[in-house]
């Protein structure tokens, strides 16, 4: 196994210096016109933020890089309506709840390619924030577009675009829980070819006090060209290969001393755009995602036990997206696209122990072709018109319709107001639809989980755009939520139906202050209330679905206060209050104790960065700062998940140094 050392970055930083000062010296001199921001999430073309009538967050790489942020999951925790739930220590299972949905509601894209496993879920936990140009959240039902698993809201990562003289980073830091971190990264290009590739190592001892190391290593790398302004291409590819040990098992004791999962993920993207006579451009989009995922639980020789535990999977995902935008009328613009995929998952399992050896395995496959339409007019200037509609037709479950319709309304110019209506679904995970297993037969019946989303919001700008206000409210229902049952009717029968419902309603408040003085801050509140309004299979105060109660692990209250500052050109400053209110859970118990449904205590952390250049960049001469990071800075006991820890106060100090 090759393994990364942080002496290694120096080699690889000069080599990187030494390489890129040619290309460097003959490159153009960068364009000085700031080019206005566009994003992508919510119209699959490039708009103007202003003219979204969707729920949209922009995170820009640069900025979450600058907080020391490591992971695309702690990015998220700041952006309205998101609640992100680690179980347990760095590199522990994350997942995301996008307005209260499920966690396996949320179509995760890098550069365009799904990368969920087939039925939505996505773990965020490896997902670091290397070489990301922007993260774009947008909230809200969007299979319309998107297809399964966006019911409520997309999650997309785009990787940076190089422009200009070639440039170089390089950063080492270390601290708490013995974590320590190096990367490197390089960008450029000219008005025809960009690129840019970015190398990352990071490990850390853990949380716990034995047994919960974690490692990551991630490169990344994207190249796009461009012909005349015609035609476009770009190929983006990205690797993490990760390894968590960790000695807790499902009720949260810390028990075993050798088990860890491995998890490798490629995503492999290939863009291209042409324009073509009568206003019309043609984008095509192919996509591949593998992850390959271990599980490995054996004693070591010297305990003497023949018990052991080990899991593989396999899953591959292909993707190809091809569509047609037409704006040859006035104030109109029109997409019509078909989206083909192809999922495969593999399962092995072997095990041996009290019960005696036993092994097994599992395989699936299918595919879905997706046609969908989307039509954006402007009849007068303050209002915008945006409906849509998709049929997608499974392998396994048959034809889906979704549709979206949507209004924004420019009743200043700076007020807005935006309403909508739209219908998302998700399809059943492989297990539930094939498993043969004589515990957990699957169901080849089963339908998609929907949903139901209204929405209505307004935003406000005041004090000449420095101040920004947005209040959103939405309203969703989820019908045909897919349940296990041990006992079915009839013993032949499968395991899993679609029996269980819910609601989930709230608002989304956003307050931001833009360059007043040296200062910018930011406050976000949401408020969520969810219910069980059929509990399914589900009964008894232990059960994940409670008739008339809310669903597990969505606080009703959750608050955002952050502040940073520019002091000096040579030094910026950052801090960041979260507060979660309090949380349903299952506090799991080794029988024959039961497993007891609890409420988990609010909790507030409150994270610091700062950042000090010591040298500017000049040149080929290479800048120098000091930057550091504190993370849960009064050591707030809190757990995300009942039973299992959360880090404690982390210090993190580092230095970077560049060519720019």
């Amino acid at each position: 196994m090759i393994r990364f050392r942080p002496s290694g970055l120096l080699f690889l930083f000069s080599s990187l210096v030494t390489a890129f000062n040619a290309s460097r010296l003959a490159a153009q001199q960068p364009d000085t016109v700031a080019l206005p921001e566009v994003v992508v999430t919510a119209t699959r073309y490039p708009v103007a933020p202003e003219s979204v009538s969707a729920t949209l967050t922009v995170l820009h790489g640069d900025e979450i890089r600058s907080q020391g942020l490591r992971f695309v999951g702690d990015a998220l925790r700041e952006v309205a309506g998101t609640q992100i739930v680690q179980g347990g220590g760095f590199g522990a299972t994350t997942s995301l709840f996008l307005r209260g949905g499920e966690s396996d509601y949320t179509r995760v894209l890098i550069d365009g390619v799904p990368v969920n496993d087939p039925g939505g879920a996505f773990d965020f936990g490896s997902l670091t924030t290397d070489n990301i140009d922007r993260i774009e959240i947008l909230r809200g039902p969007a299979s319309v577009l998107y297809g399964s698993d966006a019911m409520t809201g997309v999650v997309q990562i785009i990787t940076r675009r190089g422009t200009g003289p070639a440039a170089v980073d390089a950063s080492v830091d270390g601290g708490t829980y013995g974590m320590v971190r190096w990367g490197a990264s390089a960008r450029g290009g000219t008005d025809g070819v960009g690129w840019s590739a970015s190398l990352s190592r990071l490990s850390t001892d853990g949380i716990y006090s034995f047994n919960n190391q974690y490692h990551n290593t991630v490169a990344s790398g994207l190249v796009q060209a461009r012909a005349g302004t015609t035609t476009q291409a770009s190929l983006a590819v990205r690797y993490q290969d990760g390894e968590f040990h960790f000695p807790t098992d499902f009720t949260g004791a810390p028990v075993d001393s050798n088990q860890f999962n491995t998890q490798r993920m490629t995503t492999i993207s290939l863009g291209l755009t042409q324009a073509l006579p009568s206003a019309l451009r043609a984008e095509v989009l192919l996509g591949r995602n593998e992850i390959a995922r271990g599980f490995d639980d054996t004693p070591p020789p010297s305990s003497g036990s023949n018990a052991f535990s080990t899991s593989e999977t396999s899953i591959q995902r292909n993707t190809v997206d091809g569509r047609l935008v037409f704006s040859g009328l006035a104030a109109t613009t029109l997409m019509g696209g078909a989206v083909f995929d192809d999922e495969h998952e593999q399962d092995f399992s072997r095990s041996d122990g009290d019960f005696g050896p036993s092994s097994d395995s599992f395989e699936a496959s299918r595919t879905n072709w997706g046609f969908y339409l989307q039509g954006t007019v402007q009849p007068i200037r303050q209002v915008q018109l945006n409906a849509g509609g998709r049929l997608d037709d499974n392998e396994r479950f048959g034809d889906f319709w979704t549709y979206r319709v949507a209004a924004l309304g420019f009743i200043t110019a700076t007020t807005r107001v935006r309403a909508s209506v739209g219908k998302g679904f998700k399809e059943p995970a492989f297990f539930d639809t094939y498993s043969t297993s004589p515990f957990a037969k699957g169901n080849p019946n089963l339908r998609p989980e929907r949903s139901q989303n209204f929405e209505a919001g307004v935003e406000q700008d005041l004090a000449h755009g420095h101040v920004m206000l947005s209040v959103t409210g939405f309203i969703q229902r989820f019908h045909d939520l897919i349940q296990f049952t041990a006992a079915p009717a009839n013993p032949e029968d499968p395991n899993f139906f679609n029996v269980a419902a819910a609601d989930a309603s709230g608002v989304e408040t956003v307050l931001a202050l833009r360059h007043l003085g040296p200062f910018d801050a930011s406050a976000s509140y949401t408020w969520l209330h969810t219910k069980v309004t059929d509990a399914g299979f589900d009964s008894g105060p232990d059960a994940q679905f409670v008739d008339q109660q809310r669903l597990i692990r969505r606080p009703d209250n959750a608050v955002t206060l952050r502040l940073s500052s520019v002091l000096d050109p040579r030094v910026s400053v950052g801090g960041v209050l979260t507060v979660i209110g309090s949380r349903d859970d299952l506090q799991f118990a080794q029988f024959p104790n039961p497993t007891q449904r609890v409420t988990l205590p609010s909790y507030a952390t409150v994270d610091l960065s700062a950042r000090v250049a010591l040298l500017e960049p000049h040149g080929l001469t290479p800048g120098l700062a000091l930057q550091a990071r504190v993370e849960n800075l009064f050591d707030e006991d809190y757990q995300q998940v009942a039973g299992f820890l959360s880090p404690g106060r982390t210090v993190i100090v580092g230095v970077s140094s560049g060519i720019h």
